[in-house]
């Protein structure tokens, strides 16, 4: 009798979890399909790996090996378990510079492995658009290249070694054997020895070489993943004298898991590439010029000639982050080129350019050329990266599907098989998606269907069977560098005959005789079209809601936005906001992705009277801080933030609303109390047993400070002191919104504000207006919040405007007019909400354009010397820059300004106080803010122009911050 899931779970040391929920996250991956797992695994070590493939053999199942999840074409989508190695198998173990190589396990992220290597001289060179969250087993897996392959390959040319367990449990490792070692292995009576003489009888057949030489993708292309690499092990000892040494890591590559479960693998690196790189841009009229194109720029030995179509620059337009990375377009181009160029020196660079557009232009390909360098080649490859997820923003529901968005061919036959390619389209009056690769041959190219349709589904299958004939044709790869998977296995037979194929399923019998390594991957696929994300005839249902989902049509289609990218799990090394709980727990639950997930399964298939009265949401929501990094960073602009507080105030409609959320949302109303007594008020709060109590009551946790009420609120203050500090001609007039945190909490701060604003010659006013709403929005209440909202844009659209903007202190609180209210107010006050956001700014922005209009002046500050260490609040970061408020801050001639490259700082509002999230509060802090704080000199200022910021600062380090205002102030000449 086998043994249970949950006596599995006994044996493991690491975590197996058989839940719905797990397993419902697990269901996706980037792709088009969607399976349940039978379970989740987390192994913490090897022994949980042979652990599982013992069960695995009893109990007649699979194991379905994943890293990030990231994968296109289905690879880490089945019904058994899945083996998530992410999180535990994250070592890089050893390197040698002379011998240039490193040893790693499989869950190491291919940018943090060159982090590590770069102060070493030395790089992986294979590199996916996913590179900040795609790691090493599944880069092995897919046998992965990406934009440089040119110059570095595929991961295949850099595997030298895997250690592992084959499908019997035994351990294994696979690298370069002489001759006598490879008859040594033959000899052996294990499984390892079948492997090894079933590979030496298949590929000394003469017969069995000839059709994979006559079958077989052209080896002039480099990325060429069909099937198993039978026809590179065929040009090694012992079946071609003096050829390479045997390694089966030619086979493992590109293997997707479906050999042998990899624990380590040894690669070879490269010395890093000349220091100065330069980036071509030149724009086309078309892609069949950009292509033409393409073949002159590879005559300069580019690192990279990467393609982009007009509907990729269309996409970047409505994203805040990348609209921002098009500053070197010029009008619309039908295609962009972008060709690194790498050389010693800048002028070695532009030489190579200057030839490279002469000879753009005697052949009369292209208009504009201009070219890249410095620290904005970041930008340009951040927008080129982007494709894949932006092209998810289409509103409805047809999408760009991959289905053939990984076909490679010869370089020379680019041009000509995209044309038959288009016209090929054109039958079924479609039109495609190009972007990627054109330097090695390889485009990523993506019809628009509605897999949700009968018809839909037909033409994934039908578009798959007329390109893979095209393919075929151009004798070229129907997987270029995402593999074969459960899409295009069903089409290998075709692509390299029966015969060849029959060799495929020999080899996966010899090493998986029970079928448990990730079946259903290469041979023996499921029919292409079936067990899809979204199955033929699907309703997608629709709901009322508070916020206005309608740009897509709905909050159903607004999780569907998410293709499973997984830009979400990058980690604190990697910069950015998104997604901090991840970052801190390195759970897949805790991903934007996943939230996303859970909303898209339990609305779609609920049959609840409310949908949103679900276990399942509540748990995969409870460690989103709504930071909002999601609604920038995510290339899909995926807004989990809004979807959080949309599906909070639709599960109180079924439970009610809590105590401490009702306690928290009515901040500024208790605050307004207490601050008749504010004195009384703060000995309770801060003082030990009332203060213990009083957090116990509240659910706040004890370890965390509380915050204080000013003697007297900023309204106040500015009652009796406003009008005499006017300036007598005033530059402009501004309305200070005068939010709940700075009246009662940051009140010096606010009268700081005041007094730097008219000090500097502006005429400051203050309406008599509503709160923010910001803690209303936060915990879901919703019906406050709208309330609110239309409150302040009636009463703002009257007051304000370009000549009179709306600034404010507290980043979260006037930023709600750019992001929440728009989508709050009701269609009456739309268009007058659009209006005021644009004209809402926090002060940062509006003194950072005053200095750019020369009306604020460095010679109005001190010269005295400063060290300035930045952190920027997570809602200016996404829906603002942090840009802004460097530049004012550097304005004091002598003042050195240095960003804390830190996401979220782990308050979030409420979240960091509330007692079953503050371990996870500080250890997002912990990642990057508190070491950097900790590590700079008492003398140094640390801002912050976050309230909640401030507060974990304090928290978390004893230091005191300073929110921007109140250093600019300081630093004005009295």
């Amino acid at each position: 009798m086998s043994i249970t899931l949950e006596s599995l779970g006994e044996r493991l040391q690491g975590q197996l979890y058989y839940d719905d929920t797990m397993r419902k996250l697990y269901a996706t991956d980037a792709s088009a399909y969607r399976e349940l797992p039978l379970a989740v695994a987390i192994p913490e070590n090897a022994e949980d790996i042979r652990q599982l493939i013992s069960y695995a053999i009893e109990a007649k199942t699979s194991l379905i090996p994943r890293t990030a999840g990231t994968s296109l074409a289905g690879q880490v989508v089945g019904n058994g378990i899945v083996v998530d190695v992410s999180k535990n198998f994250t070592k890089i173990v050893e390197h040698n510079s002379v011998e240039q190589w490193v040893r790693v396990q499989p869950g190491v992220i291919r940018d943090e492995l060159n982090m590590y290597l770069e102060s070493h001289g030395f790089l992986f060179g294979p590199e996916t658009s996913t590179a900040n969250r795609a790691m090493i087993g599944g880069m092995i897996g897919n046998n992965s290249c990406g934009s440089n392959s040119i110059v570095y390959g595929s991961t295949r040319d850099h595997l030298m070694e895997v250690h592992g367990f084959l499908s019997d449990g035994s351990e294994v490792v696979f690298g370069e054997l002489t001759l006598d070692e490879f008859s040594e292995k033959c000899s052996l009576k294990t499984l390892e020895g079948e492997i090894y003489r079933q590979i030496r009888d298949m590929l000394s057949n003469p017969e069995n070489r000839a059709n994979i030489d006559s079958n077989y993708p052209k080896p002039t292309i480099h990325r060429r993943n069909t099937g198993y690499a039978i026809d590179m092990l065929k040009d090694l000892e012992p079946f071609i004298e003096n050829g390479g040494k045997f390694n089966f890591c030619k086979l493992i590559a590109g293997s997707e898991g479906t050999l042998m479960f990899i624990t380590e693998a040894k690669l070879r690196i490269n010395p890093l590439p000349p220091p100065v790189s330069g980036l071509l841009c030149a724009h086309f009229e078309s892609i069949h010029d950009a292509l033409l194109g393409n073949l002159e720029a590879i005559r300069y030995e580019p690192y990279a000639s990467e393609l982009m179509d007009h509907y990729i620059l269309e996409c970047t337009k409505g994203n805040i982050q990348y609209r921002q990375n098009r500053f070197f377009l010029q009008g619309d181009p039908k295609a962009i080129l972008v060709v690194e160029l790498r050389g010693s020196t800048l002028e070695e660079v532009e030489k190579k350019a200057a030839g490279l557009v002469a000879d753009l232009k005697a052949k009369n390909l292209g208009y504009h050329f201009p070219l890249v360098t410095g620290e904005d080649t970041k930008r340009v490859w951040s927008l080129r990266k982007a494709g894949l997820g932006l092209l998810s923003n289409i509103p409805g529901d047809a999408k760009p599907v991959p289905v053939i968005e990984d076909t490679a061919v010869d370089v020379q036959d680019l041009p000509a098989y995209i044309d038959e390619f288009n016209e090929t389209l054109k039958k079924y009056n479609l039109f495609c998606v190009h972007y990627a690769h054109a330097g090695s041959g390889e485009l990523h190219l993506r019809p628009i269907l509605d897999l949700k349709t009968q018809e839909g589904n037909r033409m994934f299958r039908v578009i798959l069977e007329e390109i893979a004939a095209l393919v075929k044709k151009y004798k070229g790869s129907l997987s270029g560098e995402h593999g074969d998977g459960r899409l295009r296995g069903e089409f290998i037979p075709f692509m390299i005959g029966d015969a060849n194929f029959a060799l495929l399923k020999d080899i996966k019998a010899a090493w998986d005789p029970k079928n448990i390594f990730n079946p259903g991957k290469i041979v023996h696929t499921p029919a292409m079209n079936e067990q899809l994300r979204y199955t033929p005839g699907q309703l997608t249902p629709e709901f009322h809601t508070i916020f206005n989902f309608d740009t897509y049509h709905g909050i159903v289609r607004s999780a569907e936005l998410c293709n499973g990218s997984g830009d979400c799990r990058k980690t604190h090394l990697s910069g950015g906001t998104m997604c901090p709980s991840y970052m801190a727990t390195k759970n897949e639950m805790d991903t934007t992705r996943a939230r996303a997930n859970i909303l898209r399964e339990v609305l779609t298939n609920s049959k609840r009277e409310n949908p949103f009265d679900s276990e399942e949401i509540k748990a995969v929501m409870d460690l989103c801080l709504s930071c909002k990094g999601c609604k920038s960073e995510c290339p899909s602009n995926v807004d989990i933030g809004k979807m959080k507080a949309e599906w909070q105030y639709q599960y109180y409609k079924s439970h009610g609303i809590p105590f401490r959320t009702k306690m928290i949302a009515q901040f500024t109303s208790n605050n307004r109390k207490a601050s008749k007594v504010a004195g009384l008020y703060n000995t309770f709060v801060a003082g030990g047993l009332t203060g213990k109590l009083a957090k116990s009551i509240m659910g706040i946790a004890p370890q965390r400070s509380m915050p204080k009420l000013h003697k007297v609120t900023l309204r106040k203050w500015a009652e009796k002191n406003l009008a005499q500090l006017q300036p007598k001609h005033p530059k402009r007039t501004v309305y200070l919104f005068c939010d709940e945190f700075t009246d009662y909490n940051d009140t010096p701060i606010g009268i700081t504000a005041i007094k730097l604003l008219t000090e500097l010659g502006y005429a400051v006013k203050m309406a008599d207006h509503e709160e923010s709403g910001r803690t209303f929005f936060s915990k879901g209440m919703l019906d406050e919040a709208k309330a609110i909202a239309v409150e302040n844009v009636r009463l703002f659209s009257e007051l304000i405007s370009d000549k009179v903007p709306l600034i404010g202190i507290e980043p979260s609180a006037i930023l709600s007019f750019r992001d929440e209210y728009p989508e709050i107010v009701g269609e009456s006050l739309q268009a007058r909400a659009k209006i005021l956001a644009e004209c809402s700014f926090m002060i940062d922005e509006f003194l950072a354009e005053e200095i750019a209009a020369g009306r604020i002046q460095s010679d109005q500050f001190t010269t005295e010397k400063a060290r300035i260490r930045l952190h920027g609040h997570c809602h200016q970061k996404a829906l603002s820059s942090v840009v802004p408020t460097k530049k004012i801050l550097s304005l004091p001639v002598n003042y050195e300004v240095l960003m804390i490259p830190s996401g979220c700082c782990g308050m979030a509002g409420s979240f960091g106080y509330e007692k079953e999230h503050y371990d996870v509060s500080m250890q997002i802090g912990e990642l990057v803010l508190f070491p950097a704080v900790r590590a700079e000199e008492s003398t140094t200022i640390i801002a912050a122009p976050g309230t909640s910021c401030r507060h974990q600062i304090m928290d978390g380090t004893g230091r005191s911050a300073k929110h921007p205002v109140e250093v600019l102030y300081e630093a004005l000449k009295k």
